[in-house]
């Protein structure tokens, strides 16, 4: 595994602040987490700024995910009493649940203002995650059109805003916060390379390194068939990692003048290739052990 890694930016600090202050003004809290790393992309810091407020995770980019995983999940938040929804917000599938269980959460709250007389008053919801979960993408899917600025780079929204969509659904979005502490090494490789941490402020080579040997523990076939490699037992199969980690980026045609492998380029076309599943349907983390992945940490 690489250096720990730490990347919080002075407007993160703010933006934990911001949130807390805020809270008089919403509903609910929509928690947008990565569905391929269920674990790691939960700030813990929320759990101690937004604690008197329903709350929902919203298991983001299933689409990228592995679909038994997610459900295994979903499972795991329900027995722990928390409510949690899966959804593709780049695809709007999941949007309904996601609202009916709002309204489920927050029916006493419309009860009292329609009590006062406050009917069809707008449901409050603020909308908190990690850098690059999908917080804008879900926002401008809630509303039908495009409000909140998008991107695949971490740290795009800076200064929370409200934004409205035609159902009675007012949404605040906050900035994407990381926290100062990313927890064990094996977390901080899943938060990088789900595009969480920027990758300018790692080294890509030993991060893709570290990325393939985690895929060919939880995903071996998919990892071998997207890269060409013999599998284990299977003729031309090599044993040492890094002597493979080699020949995946020789038959991706990474290769410098004098036959050198350009490891650079293809640890950053290995990046690309997981974050848009071209490897396939990927889910990092499982809730039988949720603090650590799959396996124990390994050195």
């Amino acid at each position: 595994m690489p250096n720990d890694i730490q990347w919080f930016p002075g407007h993160m600090r703010k933006a934990l602040n911001d949130i807390s202050d805020k809270l008089t003004y919403i509903d609910v809290i929509y928690e947008t987490i990565d569905a391929r790393i269920p674990f790691s992309s939960r700030n813990p810091e929320l759990n101690q700024v937004a604690t008197n407020k329903p709350r929902i995770i919203v298991m983001n980019k299933s689409d990228l995910a592995d679909e038994t995983k997610t459900k295994e999940w979903i499972e795991y938040y329900r027995s722990q009493g928390i409510h949690a929804v899966a959804c593709d917000a780049t695809h709007k599938k999941g949007l309904d649940i996601l609202k009916k269980t709002s309204y489920e959460l927050c029916k006493e709250t419309f009860e009292r203002a329609k009590a006062k007389g406050r009917i069809g008053r707008p449901l409050r919801a603020m909308v908190v995650g990690i850098p690059n979960s999908g917080k804008s993408t879900l926002i401008n899917a809630l509303c039908n059109r495009k409000i909140a600025i998008t991107g695949d780079m971490p740290g795009v929204t800076r200064n929370f805003s409200w934004a409205k969509s035609d159902s009675l659904l007012e949404l605040m979005d906050m900035p994407g916060v990381l926290w100062p502490n990313l927890g064990t090494k094996r977390s901080q490789l899943c938060l990088t390379i789900t595009g969480a941490v920027k990758s300018n402020v790692v080294d890509v080579v030993q991060v893709s390194y570290d990325g393939m040997k985690l895929l060919e523990e939880l995903y071996p076939n998919l990892l071998y068939e997207r890269y060409k490699l013999a599998k284990p037992n299977e003729e031309g199969y090599i044993e040492d990692d890094y002597e493979r980690f080699l020949d995946a980026a020789r038959k991706k045609g990474c290769i410098l003048s004098g036959g050198r492998v350009d490891e650079e380029r293809f640890g950053k076309l290995f990046l690309d290739d997981f974050k848009a599943a071209r490897i396939g349907r990927i889910t990092l983390e499982s809730p039988s052990k949720p603090e650590s992945g799959i396996s124990e940490e390994k050195e």
